[in-house]
Formats: C-alpha cells, structure tokens, sequence
C-alpha cells in the first residue's frame, strides 16, 4: 500500500487501483470536490509521473486514451485546479511521491499494462442524476433524459424554443469547451437531425459559458453523458454494410430476360404501373 496525504487530496495505491480522493481545502476546485473519489483500475493508466517544484511539486497521471468518459468530453481542457489527475504534493512529501510513483510503475510493469488507447471505457464517469446550472441555462440529466432551461441572460433563439428535452438515444455526441480569455465556452448536444454549426450563444442543444466559477461543473454533465454514449472506438469498428455481389456475365443475362418479361406482364396488363416500377427497380439494383 502506498498512499500520499496532501491539503490538496490523498492518492492512495493498493496494488490494482489508485484511489483519488478530493481535499477539503478552500483551494481544491468546486469540479473536483463535486465529483468527489475516482477509482482507476490498474488497467486504465497509462502512465505517472512527479514533477519537484521550488514551492511545491506535482504529481500526473495520464490514462489510456478512451478509458475516462471525462477526459473524452472534455478533450483534455480541464485546466489544472480542475484535473482530477493531478496533485498538489508539498516539498516535505516529496520522497513519498516518488515512492508512490515507483510502486504505480512498478505494477504497470508486473502486470504488462499496454499504453496503448482502449475500446471500451474503464471508469464509469460522474453519478447521475445531475443538475449544473450556469451560463445562460441549466442542463439536467438522469440517464435517459437532458433537459435544458434558460435563464433570462439567454437569446430569444433559445428561450423561444423554450425548455429542451433531449432523449438520449437522440444525442450523438457531446463536447465541453472552457471559457478562454474573450472567447466564451461551451456545453454542446449534438443531436441527430439538428442543424450543425450554430454558434453556441443562439444553439437550442448547447449553454454557452463565460467563465463564472460554476462553468467547470458542466464538464461533469458532458462526461455523464459521454459515459452512457457508444464508445467512439466501437462506433468506429462497426461494419460497413454489406454490398451486393456484381452481377457476373450469365447473371447479367437472366437479368434482361426478367426485365423484359416484367415489360410483358406490364403491357397485358397483369403487372399495375406500380408493381411494374417496383419490379424493374429491384432487377436494376442487382444489374
């Protein structure tokens, strides 16, 4: 067992998990304290590293890609004070850092962890039901349900439409951008059928943010529901589908001979305009 206590938090190391728990001081983020304790398996981690600093040090972890629904939803843009995977350590723990750091690699060895990404995800992502409001709305989500409500600092593109209800099965993707000096950010459903490219501020699907403290907080409903989402990896693997063989010589034969015999049943009037066109239209697609 090898486990660092810091003001910032305690990682705590048994062999097959790294046990993450948030501090309770007033300079751990509102994102971590909410999100509260991540279990990585072994299997999730790709690597660790520690950083000695002049006023203090920091550890990292870095998971395989694809294996934390977070770090998906948010495309790595968690800023520091709000990365669950990484640690404030205090020059006075330094040794334990390293020793932490040691046993975690040590194990990755043992076990012959790849690095490699991973197909399915391997952290289960934030607990539902979940409900953030900041920005110019509130997204709520239960599992199966997202439902967006404006406030009254949203455009009338959005409070015209009125509160959102989005079904799951509908959203095909989603995406938590951070408010970056004049440029505001992001929360964006994208949902099948809808129109793309609509700027965030006037986008039924998305809140749009502006660097208040509770923005972060919309990263855990992207991740809840990132979570719940096929796994991009599976998406990708899905077959194509299949395409009919090409008609070879003596097929293509059999073929004209169907069509003209349709043509005949057709003009005698055994076949309607109807079936006649069905008909011809199947023979042509196997042509």
């Amino acid at each position: 067992m090898a486990e660092i206590l810091q003001k910032d938090g305690t990682w705590a190391f048994d062999g097959d998990a790294l046990r993450l728990t948030p501090g309770r001081d007033k300079g751990v983020s509102l994102l971590r304290g909410t999100l509260g304790e991540l279990v990585v398996p072994l299997e999730a981690l790709a690597g660790i590293s520690f950083e000695r600093g002049r006023r203090a040090g920091r550890l990292r972890l870095r998971l395989r890609d694809g294996a934390d629904p977070l770090l998906l939803a948010t495309g790595g843009r968690l800023a520091e004070p709000h990365d669950p995977y990484r640690l404030a350590v205090e020059p006075d723990r330094y040794g334990v850092a390293e020793y932490l750091v040691g046993e975690v690699r040590t194990a990755l060895t043992l076990d012959r962890v790849p690095a490699d990404p991973v197909d399915a995800y391997l952290l289960p992502g934030p607990a539902v039901p979940l409900s953030v409001a900041a920005g110019d709305g509130k997204v709520s989500f239960d599992g199966e349900h997202v439902q967006l409500e404006w406030n009254w600092k949203a455009e009338e593109a959005k409070t015209s439409v009125g509160t959102r209800t989005l079904a799951l099965a509908d959203v095909v993707g989603v995406e938590w951008w951070p408010s970056l000096r004049l440029q505001n950010g992001f929360l964006r459903f994208t949902v099948r059928g809808a129109p793309a490219k609509v700027p965030p501020k006037y986008d039924p699907n998305a809140v749009e943010l502006w660097g208040f403290r509770k923005d972060p907080l919309m990263a855990l409903v992207a991740a809840a529901v990132q979570a719940r989402l096929p796994h991009p990896a599976a998406v990708r693997a899905e077959p194509a589908p299949p395409v009919a063989p090409a008609a070879d010589d003596g097929d293509h034969d059999v073929l004209l001979r169907r069509l003209r015999e349709l043509g005949d049943l057709h003009r005698s009037g055994v076949l309607t305009d109807e079936e006649f066109t069905r008909a011809k239209r199947a023979v042509l697609d196997r042509m």
